[in-house]
């Protein structure tokens, strides 16, 4: 249960005073459904209200603050024309200007011979200083409220400034006093405040400086969003680690036997991974490893190795693949492997049906697979192995971290092997998967030719098309990727039916399409006709990012590269470049190009390093950005920049492997304390996993 301490934070915005349901709805929208969502929205500029000068010396074109006497009001003679106020003070006179105002508002605010702060930005009109619908207008007693430094936020349309900043202090006056949980020392010795002092201050700016990230009050913020991912890491990898796994020591003439299987050398980095995934496969507590491997540097030869390992002792392998196609293609390289060494796989997916799907489950129980490839079926309550030793997760960003716990669930001690061909920078690494060991495969497999990337204009699109129809001729295979259409999925499969439409009327039957609106089967059997028969060129939506293998692809023209973020473009040119033929990417982007896309196509055409990519991208989008929506199982933070705060991210994982060391259960004072900073950032998964949550 969560905290009473907590409760207020977590009511419903619609519970602050002035916020009903039109501006909960829209307040949700831009910050979340929560007061404490409004705590998180931080500011992104500020006006500075401070300065008061005589109109005689106040400059055009900047916000002031004036007090000045209401002389007298002019209404408009016709709807098309202003609402006029002249006001003076002791140097000089000026106007305030309304248009379509109402009569009696404005009366109200500046009643006729009266003295009133007006703030806003001045202009000069005919030579007459002039200052429309001021921000603020307010009595000379509330000087102390109006002559100061005021926030800006991130707005949505239909919500005011004025609303959003009442509905920040509303979720301010609800800040309890919470316990520090941070370390003591760590606070000491960086000097920062308290967590209520912090979050106060960060919406209390005094200059712009105080809205960079590197402040100590950001600092410290930022610090308690990335301790409380890293605790709930932490609670995660003691759970899996505290069910005791079972020592795996493979014979290493099984281990010989299966190298000698495989059609070509393992790399340096290969081995090495190999090692590291033997040595804690022999250790009796759970193997937890992350392999990370760029596009085609041969994660599944070190997977297969691992699989052959597990079996040498009788024990069964599970592979989950996040798609049908992933999957059936794992099936298509690991099956010819395991034959060679006498082990027997099977597959399972959603399409898998009737007494097919019983055969194999019955099988599986029974011990006769020793390798199951699947999708998500293999979560599913009826799947049981007679004695699963070994989880393989592929594409792990496509998962959540208790899916991967659902599927080693189903055995006992199972070790776990994370995959992932999207290169992720290392401080990344640490938020998304402080759980896991890490290992990096860093080369490619010896005979890859390096692939020619080129950046053309749409306005050449007919010679490329015409390029296209000479390599088909010459009997190559190509892919064609249509535009990236962020908002809609509808729109993107329009663009791609439209360009095969276009591409087919060119070269008929020869050209195949395939988009995510399609069913598995529907695609599988295009995917079968391009690796295997009459299809030679594919039009396709980012369906095929991940993991496809046709060797005999050597063109990739990726349309509107400059809408793709850079790990995207990356994934998309690894289809291609799989085979001993030289191969070509064509980006073809559209003008005027931004600076970031056109720093992100330059970089593709430079580099085929993954992880130096990845480092760009980055750099170039901010960690929000590479954590985004499109890898739906990392964290997207709201106070933490992993660019910025790297340095943090390992100082939090240090604290809290050294919290759950001493205190598990996080019975402590301090552990108490971070139980609520879990319950805050919303962990709270993890304090279940304590059993006392």
């Amino acid at each position: 249960m969560r905290p009473e301490v907590l409760y207020a934070l977590f009511a419903e915005v619609t519970r602050l005073k002035g916020i009903g349901p039109r501006l909960g709805k829209l307040i949700e929208g831009l910050a979340g459904p929560h007061v404490v969502d409004l705590l998180w929205h931080l500011p992104s500029g500020v006006i500075d209200r401070r300065f008061s000068p005589e109109l005689a010396s106040a400059p055009a074109g900047v916000v002031c603050t004036l007090t000045v006497h209401v002389d007298a009001h002019y209404p408009p003679r016709s709807s098309r024309q202003p609402y006029k106020v002249a006001c003076s003070d002791e140097s000089g006179g000026f106007e305030i200007v309304f248009f379509n105002a109402k009569r009696d508002w404005i009366m109200q605010q500046l009643p006729p011979g009266e003295w009133r702060l007006v703030s806003g930005k001045l202009d000069r009109f005919d030579d007459r200083l002039q200052m429309a619908h001021p921000d603020v207008i307010a009595p000379l007693e509330e000087a102390d409220r109006v002559l100061t430094v005021e926030p800006i936020y991130p707005m949505t349309q239909g919500l005011v400034p004025k609303v959003l900043r009442r509905a920040v202090d509303g979720a301010l006056t609800a800040v309890p006093e919470l316990p520090e949980w941070a370390d003591g020392p760590l606070v000491a010795q960086r000097g920062w405040p308290s967590w209520n002092k912090a979050i106060q201050a960060v919406h209390a700016p005094t200059d712009a400086g105080d809205l960079e990230p590197t402040t100590i009050v950001r600092t410290r913020l930022a610090y308690d969003e990335l301790l409380a991912n890293q605790l709930a890491l932490a609670l995660v990898r003691l759970n899996m680690k505290k069910k005791r796994g079972q020592a795996i020591e493979p014979k290493p003439e099984d281990m010989t036997r299966a190298e000698n299987a495989l059609p070509f050398s393992l790399t340096g980095s290969q081995r090495l991974a190999v090692a590291e995934i033997l040595a804690d496969m022999a250790d009796p507590h759970r193997m937890l490893r992350l392999l990370q491997g760029d596009v085609g540097s041969g994660k599944t030869a070190v997977a297969f190795l691992a699989v052959a390992a597990a079996a040498s002792t009788g024990r069964q392998s599970a592979m989950m693949a996040p798609t049908e196609i992933l999957a059936r293609q794992h099936l298509e390289t690991l099956e010819p492997l395991c034959e060679a060494i006498g082990l027997k796989v099977g597959i399972l997916t959603g399409r898998d049906k009737g007494k097919a799907r019983a055969a194999i489950l019955e099988a599986l129980e029974d011990g006769e697979i020793d390798l199951i490839v699947g999708t998500h079926a293999l979560f599913q309550g009826e799947v049981a192995f007679r004695d699963l030793g070994l989880a393989v997760i592929d594409e792990q960003h496509r998962f959540g971290v208790h899916q991967r716990m659902t599927l080693s669930d189903k055995g006992r001690g199972v070790d776990v092997l994370v995959m992932t061909a999207t290169p992720i920078p290392r401080t990344l690494v640490m938020t998304a998967y402080g759980d896991l060991d890490v290992s990096r495969l860093t080369e490619k497999p010896a005979g890859r030719k390096p692939i020619d990337t080129r950046t053309v204009p749409t306005s050449r699109l007919d010679d490329v098309v015409d390029g296209i129809g000479r390599a088909l001729e010459a009997g190559t295979k190509a892919y064609w990727v249509c535009p990236l259409v962020e908002e809609s999925e509808v729109l993107e499969v329009a663009a791609a039916e439209e360009r095969y439409r276009h591409l087919h009327d060119r070269f008929g039957e020869r050209v195949g399409l395939i988009h995510g609106k399609m069913k598995a089967a529907d695609k599988d059997r295009v995917m079968e006709t391009f690796v295997q028969g009459d299809v030679d060129l594919l039009v396709a939506t980012t369906v095929i990012e991940v993991g496809v293998n046709v060797p005999a692809a050597t063109i990739m023209v990726i349309e509107h590269a400059e809408r793709f973020g850079l790990a995207q473009l990356h994934q998309l040119r690894g289809r291609i470049g799989r085979g001993a033929e030289a191969s070509t990417c064509i980006l073809l982007y559209t003008n005027p190009v931004g600076e970031v896309a056109r720093s992100r196509l330059k970089v593709m055409r430079d580099s085929e390093d993954g992880f130096l990519i990845a480092g760009e991208d980055l750099r170039l989008r901010g960690a929000g950005e590479v954590l985004g929506t499109r890898q739906s199982g990392l964290p997207k933070f709201r106070l933490a920049d992993p660019e910025v705060h790297g340095d943090l991210i390992e100082v939090a994982r240090d604290d809290a492997r050294l919290v759950v060391d001493k205190d598990p259960q996080l019975s402590s004072p301090r552990g108490a304390a971070l139980r609520t900073l879990l319950y805050l950032f919303e962990r709270d998964a993890a304090v279940r996993l304590l059993g006392g949550g």
